[in-house]
């Protein structure tokens, strides 16, 4: 049934989008050149084509549309995805049609290039504005059928084991979702035992009559470890009966964070740790943001770090610049360049601690732009470099590199990606002498979650929160 209810479901998904594609034309067509809405901007606004030219280009914009909301997994099962996701594919699929369509006028015939651009942007605007309202109204609707008991999909689990056991507590706290666990089969649990009102009703032997005598829309193979040498035959079985078959692997414990698998000519090959900086795409992306950005503030902050130089040359002897070894990509050393905050010091001295509440070897300027960030300005010409980038993990000193990664589990995983001025920790108020551990949380969380929008919202929380750290000494 849920088979068939989600068929129609998509179907009427592409009418609607297809239906919203028009009305949106329309309205952008009327509101150019019916209501005159850019006229105080650009004038009077003359349609170039008759009524029938502009819709003609419907033709090419419509099935374009529909076609990049499917190449963009915008007509598969949702029940799972997050709507700032699919917002997210909205956004993308009518950006690349735009772009494209833009690219079809600009090349085009002398008479394409009269096309309103006034027009297509409006019209682009209310489209992705018309299908993200519809598709949270679908969404919403949807979510209060699967919480009065409506639209459910019955799921069985085969394997009583922490994975049956991460996928009950996941189901069980969204019902938004509208799973149905009707049950588990095992081997080595006795009948009758009970999690969360989930019983196990028999062994794994008995799953191809209950297949043969149920109507189930799901089966989810949760088996432990130890039970692997089962998976074989009960996969056979499942796609024996033709019921839709997951599999959810056992390995939380020792996989403790979201893998992917990558398809090595038909072999699936299980990557432990997702990390998007690793494609050589998103890195190059971010290496120009990095470059960009980095020039930028260099000539915004400029008089500030010249006022600074000033400050610090003259209030203590000694050079402006302080450079320090730390660690960044690949576990690689480099020298951070920071304005000089302390008196200076011997080698040994100076790395044996952290700065602390009250420490004397801080200067009295060099307390005041510690507290504003400020000693922290000259690392835009490592970012410049390449050592360092605008946003990522704050990189630490080789000591206590060498003392946290035997303390801390995880902790080397942020050198897989370049240390940042910036980065979650700090703009979650994890900086300075706070939590080692939650630091290393959110870099983790940072480093699995990159997309050029994460960059973009750290760098906008850094400015809204403010540069001042409570946590500077």
């Amino acid at each position: 049934m849920i088979k068939e209810n989600q068929k129609r479901l998509n179907n009427l998904a592409v009418l609607l989008d297809a239906l919203v594609a028009v009305v949106s034309y329309l309205a952008a067509y009327l509101l150019v050149f019916r209501f005159q809405v850019f006229s105080t901007f650009i004038g009077p606004a003359l349609p170039v084509y008759s009524f029938r030219g502009y819709m003609s280009a419907l033709l090419f914009l419509a099935p374009a549309l529909l076609c990049a909301y499917w190449v963009l997994r915008l007509y598969t099962p949702k029940r799972v995805t997050q709507s700032a996701k699919e917002i997210s594919s909205i956004i993308q699929a009518n950006l690349i049609v735009l772009l494209v369509f833009s690219l079809i006028l600009f090349l085009g015939k002398e008479r394409l290039q009269h096309f309103s651009r006034p027009m297509l942007a409006l019209f682009f605007v209310l489209n992705t504005t018309g299908d993200v309202l519809f598709r949270y109204s679908v969404r919403r609707v949807l979510r209060l059928f699967r919480r009065k008991g409506y639209n459910q999909k019955h799921v069985l689990l085969v394997g009583c084991s922490r994975a049956a056991f991460s996928y009950i507590d996941r189901t069980m706290e969204n019902p938004v979702w509208g799973y149905k666990i009707r049950g588990i089969l095992d081997d080595d649990t006795d009948w009758g035992y009970e999690y969360r009102g989930i019983h196990v009703i028999g062994a794994t032997s008995e799953l191809d009559d209950i297949l043969s005598v149920n109507r189930l829309d799901e089966i989810v193979i949760t088996l432990g470890l130890r039970e692997y040498d089962k998976l074989e035959h009960i996969v056979a079985v499942c796609e024996k009966s033709g019921v839709h078959t997951k599999f959810v692997p056992d390995y939380n414990n020792i996989i403790p964070t979201r893998p992917y698998t990558e398809d090595l000519q038909g072999l699936p090959v299980i990557h432990i740790r997702h990390v998007p900086l690793t494609d050589s795409f998103n890195a190059t992306i971010k290496r120009g943001m990095d470059l960009v950005g980095g020039v930028t503030c260099l000539i915004l902050f400029s008089p500030v770090m010249l006022l600074t130089a000033l400050m610090v040359k003259c209030s203590s002897p000694g050079p402006v610049i302080f450079r320090q070894e730390r660690v960044g990509l690949h576990n690689r050393a480099f020298a951070m360049y920071k304005f000089r905050s302390m008196r200076v010091q011997a080698p040994n001295e100076e790395k044996k601690e952290w700065t602390k509440a009250g420490d004397n070897r801080v200067t009295k300027i060099g307390r005041l732009i510690r507290k504003l960030s400020i000693d922290e300005l000259p690392q835009l010409f490592n970012v410049i470099k390449g050592d360092m980038s605008l946003v990522g993990p704050r990189p630490e000193r080789p000591f206590f590199v060498e003392k946290f990664r035997e303390e801390i589990p995880r902790y080397m995983i942020k050198h897989q990606v370049r240390p940042g001025m910036t980065g979650w920790a700090q703009v979650n108020g994890y900086r300075g002498d706070t939590s080692i551990r939650r630091r290393i949380d959110c870099d983790l969380y940072y480093i699995e979650n990159w997309t050029v929008g994460f960059d973009i919202k750290i760098m906008l929380m850094t400015v809204v929160h403010g540069f001042i750290n409570k946590n500077a000494y």
